[in-house]
């Protein structure tokens, strides 16, 4: 996957004091365990948690066309942590003075070019808890299209370089596979809905069993 002016590639790594970085700091716990030993973890967090109390969202999206399948849109960008390219929902931080909602709104269309309502909003939810105090909101957004609609500009922010990718839901599960196999880093939120939703598909027994209202 290569970008419009080349391959990016990481040509160096080197440890960055907390006290250099902008966006994350290294810390050390000491705790108490169960047993009443004191132990210790290290720790990444965020420096840049604003007034929600939420770092980042992640944006699941559904679009709804009227002559086309239920579809969902992926982004594919180069991530510097990874070494390579990842596939993921659309996803940002959180303004210091934003709800979930709204960022979610602004990301999207950053990223995406499309507008969208937020049906739900998931709890706080833990990136990576042991490694990270980091934590995210998932917006489910639901995007209606009219026939003929173009696919819409995207407004990026210097220095991004993101590729938009519309997948039919139904695939989902099976893309992510493919492109896990040609050499991609799947984001784990991403995968973790979409193989939940094909094991859905695979055990509808589950469900039928399960006794809520409405089924």
């Amino acid at each position: 996957m290569a970008s419009s002016t080349g391959t990016p590639k990481v040509t160096s790594v080197v440890d960055l004091p907390s006290s250099d970085a902008k966006w994350v700091k290294l810390q050390k716990a000491t705790y108490v365990d169960a047993k009443g030993k004191e132990r210790i973890w290290e720790i990444a967090s965020r420096k840049t948690t604003g007034s929600a109390g939420v770092d980042a969202v992640a944006m699941g999206n559904i679009i709804y066309h009227p002559s086309k399948p239920p579809s969902t849109i992926v982004v594919i960008q180069f991530r510097p942590p990874v070494g390579g390219f990842t596939v993921e929902w659309p996803a940002g931080l959180i303004d210091a003075d934003e709800k979930p909602e709204e960022a979610a709104v602004r990301e999207l269309y950053e990223e995406t070019g499309y507008k969208g309502k937020v049906i739900s909003t998931s709890p706080p939810v833990a990136a990576d808890p042991g490694m990270t105090s980091a934590n995210l909101c998932l917006c489910m957004v639901e995007i209606h299209l009219n026939e003929g609609d173009p696919e819409p500009e995207q407004h990026l922010d210097e220095g991004e370089d993101i590729q938009r990718v519309n997948i039919p839901v139904a695939d989902l599960y099976d893309r992510l596979e493919e492109f896990a196999k040609e050499g991609y880093v799947i984001a784990a939120k991403l995968y973790h809905w979409a193989a939940g939703a094909q094991y859905a598909i695979d055990h509808p027994e589950l469900f039928a069993r399960s006794g809520k209202k409405g089924q």
